[in-house]
């Protein structure tokens, strides 16, 4: 399995990391990307990826960080780089009462900006979206840009089956975290049918959502995508192997990685 999601430069992971990697390696995950929230946060997660063998990372700026300080040619540099598959994670996020959600989308819209004159210069990577509670918002501001749609994915997805079926018509992948296992999220799992078997992917989003049966245990480590994954195979009805097939199959693809394999997940360079 693969983690498409997790923040391995925080602190409740980054200062146990060979032993979340080790637990990791012992749950059956063989692989991970570990996503940025700032532009000096692409650059750790860069580091990170180098010295692991199978971990991966994106560069990027999340909504609630729109308020700090920005080097986007770091961003770019982070980007140029083989081990960065990803920009983001991305997006707009209408939950959080600060930074402003004005603040939010100027940044927005100059990433995106920045992210389109890369493609040209031919740095295409797929994006990871963060959007919560501002679909209505986020939706007009993705269909403005030139990046093919395919290319996104809406990350650790928490809304309603509606809202599945306006991102899934807009194109993008879709991943679930542990929120999908709760018994209080049932909208979530309704949406988590819907999606096609070549359109999700499972994450942890990692140190945050540990899922059933570990739910309020904390932090939540990549180990514990296995149990998101095994959730969606029951609700989905089909066999665990093969749906973990084709989840690993699927972020294979998207993120255009391969897992190595003469050497294990902790392993140093």
């Amino acid at each position: 399995m693969i983690d498409t999601h997790c923040h391995l430069t925080f602190p409740q992971l980054n200062e146990d990391l060979p032993e979340v990697l080790r637990k990791a390696r012992e749950a059956g995950v063989a692989g991970m990307i570990s996503i940025a929230t700032t532009s000096d946060g692409s650059l750790e997660n860069l580091k990170i990826a180098r010295a692991h063998e199978n971990v991966w990372c994106s560069a990027g700026v999340h909504p609630l960080y729109a308020d700090e300080p920005i080097d986007w040619d770091q961003i770019r540099t982070v980007g140029e780089d083989e081990l960065c598959v990803a920009w983001g994670e991305l997006g707009l996020d209408g939950f959080h009462q600060k930074p402003a959600l004005d603040l939010q989308r100027d940044v927005l819209r100059n990433q995106l900006g920045k992210l389109e004159q890369w493609t040209r210069e031919g740095l295409e990577k797929p994006v990871v979206i963060h959007c919560r509670d501002a679909y209505d918002l986020l939706l007009p501001e993705l269909e403005a840009t030139s990046l093919p749609r395919d290319r996104y994915v809406f990350h650790c997805f928490t809304g309603t089956p509606q809202e599945a079926e306006r991102v899934l018509e807009f194109g993008a992948m879709i991943s679930f975290t542990g929120v999908v296992t709760y018994r209080n999220a049932a909208e979530v799992a309704e949406a988590a049918k819907l999606v096609p078997e070549d359109r999700i992917m499972v994450e942890t989003d990692a140190p945050y959502l540990s899922p059933e049966p570990l739910r309020g245990t904390y932090p939540n480590e990549p180990a514990n995508v296995m149990h998101t994954a095994r959730f969606l195979a029951s609700l989905r009805g089909r066999s665990e192997d093969d749906f973990e097939r084709a989840l690993d199959e699927n972020a294979c693809r998207f993120f255009g990685i391969s897992l190595k394999k003469p050497r294990q997940i902790g392993d140093s360079n």
